[in-house]
């Protein structure tokens, strides 16, 4: 399998991109909104492919403090994926769920981070299932791992594994709630001869 770069990805495989981004998140925002007993809305995710090494500039300052949720993707495509949010998106995530006061801001207990979690596994669940829809192939997430530290840490991670993978990643900025917006991205990471896989059941030529 021939090794993918930017230049060759043209626009009508961004497109099929973009469209799994519509998916996975609606269908997060839909887990998500089951969780919360709520009604939420969903902006129109940002889709965009990248360089690995771009990742961490296109997201936040590497001194902010962010949530970072980490899977590997295993069975018939191979890879890694995560899921971050800043800490005001994680916080109100976590005070909704254990019925706290909005306000409450406090560092998070082993409770809050199981919870945290929990919602990674679920909106990375969402997006995964939307990928295995559209491409008929059969898609398993690993046990997530949580960290709470700088972008530049936990980003050093992903960044690490993905130079196993490949060089580009396929980064989903999300936006729902209702009153208060939670922002939050996702990072999906193909090994390239998985990517191949990906591209050929879509059917499109690779």
């Amino acid at each position: 399998m021939s090794k993918f770069t930017l230049e060759q990805v043209n626009e009508m495989y961004v497109d099929v991109l973009r469209e799994l981004g519509n998916i996975g998140a609606g269908n997060a925002t839909t887990a998500i909104a089951s969780m919360l007993g709520d009604k939420i809305d969903m902006n129109v995710p940002k889709v965009e492919l990248l360089e690995a090494s771009k990742l961490g500039s296109a997201i936040c300052p590497e001194d902010e403090i962010i949530v970072g949720i980490f899977l590997e993707v295993m069975t018939d495509i191979d890879g890694s994926m995560m899921f971050l949010m800043n800490m005001k998106s994680a916080q109100c995530l976590v005070n909704r769920l254990m019925g706290r006061d909005p306000e409450f801001t406090k560092e998070f207990d082993e409770m809050d981070l199981s919870a945290l979690k929990e919602i990674g596994n679920i909106i990375a669940a969402s997006y995964l299932s939307a990928l295995s829809m559209m491409t008929n192939l059969v898609i398993t997430p690993s046990i997530p791992y949580i960290a709470v530290d700088m972008a530049a840490s936990i980003l050093s991670v992903p960044a690490i594994q993905f130079g196993q993978y490949g060089d580009n990643a396929l980064l989903i900025e999300t936006e729902f709630g209702d009153d208060v917006m939670i922002n939050g991205y996702f990072i999906l990471m193909p090994e390239q001869d998985s990517y191949g896989k990906i591209l050929t059941a879509l059917g499109l030529s690779v």
